[in-house]
């Protein structure tokens, strides 16, 4: 691993092909850099190119539609989790109880594309098994569905290496995310025009899942995260490079050993536009998320909490 701005980068690829001494190296390395921000730049992760470029083709083009456009798939009522979002009506700060103006920016939320024969609960249903709802845009669903499927194994092989940190088996986490109710987010910060007290393009917060993997826009900054001295830091931004971070059920697995760190988005210096994509990786609706036995200290920081109702709860939090 390399550092850049006290971000550090994480070679995936690398990471899998390693093997003795290097490999050792290597999971230490994870593991601090989990203890020390949870943000890591993801290289060396095989995601096909065109991928990335179909979405944004479709993503670009859904935003710049007029608001009567965007506005045809609204959720249908308050608390719905998925459509379009237009600004100013969310403000991602309330979820860590801090009053703030709405953030500023509009977004497009989907969520799962299979829902398992298993599921039966009736708030996972109209939870995050609701249907999402498309935009009447050609090839939009599809290359949506071709990056939220190349997020998900992503995403997987992410798991797998933590699972290694953590000194547990790499496959420990297959059994809690086989059936994750994972959501895709492509979220627009429009130049800001007029600002108020505390309000942010995107509030402080930290995310309710297992882990997030973000993808900016070409080269739009603006992404900042708190460290363990209090600075507020610049995330580096580059498009062919994700960023990962810890999210809340990841630090209730590891007893806190690993932060969720608090992040936020402020205007960027040349107030540009700025686009990015963000796939919150959520464990299994029912998963059990609890101290793992290889964090276990004197005290347990959390009670076991339930994925889906724990998810659900937050996002109900920032409406």
């Amino acid at each position: 691993m390399n550092s850049n701005s006290k971000v550090k980068y994480f070679n995936l690829k690398e990471f899998e092909l390693s093997k003795g001494d290097k490999k050792k190296e290597l999971i230490i390395d994870l593991d601090n850099v989990c203890k020390d921000t949870g943000f890591l730049l993801i290289t060396g992760h095989n995601i096909d190119r065109k991928i990335i470029d179909n979405i944004w083709s479709v993503v670009d083009l859904f935003f710049e539609q007029s608001i009567q456009f965007k506005q045809k798939i609204c959720p249908p009522y308050n608390g719905y989790p998925y459509g379009y979002l237009a600004k100013g009506l969310e403000a991602l700060a309330y979820s860590k109880g801090e009053k703030t103006p709405p953030d500023l920016k509009e977004s497009f939320n989907a969520g799962p594309l299979l829902i398992p024969d298993s599921i039966s609960d009736k708030e996972a249903l109209e939870f995050c098994y609701a249907p999402s709802l498309w935009p009447e845009i050609l090839n939009f669903q599809k290359y949506w569905s071709e990056y939220y499927n190349s997020m998900q194994t992503l995403s997987a092989r992410l798991m797998r290496s933590f699972a290694l940190a953590l000194n547990l088996d790499e496959t420990y986490f297959d059994q809690y995310i086989d059936k994750n109710i994972s959501a895709l987010r492509a979220l627009n910060y429009p130049p800001v025009q007029k600002i108020l007290p505390k309000q942010q393009m995107a509030g402080a917060h930290t995310d309710y899942g297992s882990l997030t993997i973000l993808l900016p826009k070409d080269n739009t900054s603006g992404l900042q995260i708190k460290n363990l001295a209090g600075e507020w830091i610049d995330v580096p931004c580059d498009p062919n490079i994700f960023v990962c971070n810890i999210g809340d059920l990841m630090a209730q697995w590891t007893n806190d050993r690993w932060v969720s760190t608090l992040h936020r988005v402020v205007p960027n210096k040349n107030n540009n536009n700025r686009r990015s994509l963000a796939f919150f990786h959520q464990p299994n609706w029912d998963a059990e998320i609890k101290c793992l036995e290889s964090c276990r200290g004197k005290k347990e920081n959390y009670k076991p909490v339930r994925s889906g109702p724990y998810l659900m709860s937050k996002f109900k939090s920032t409406l």
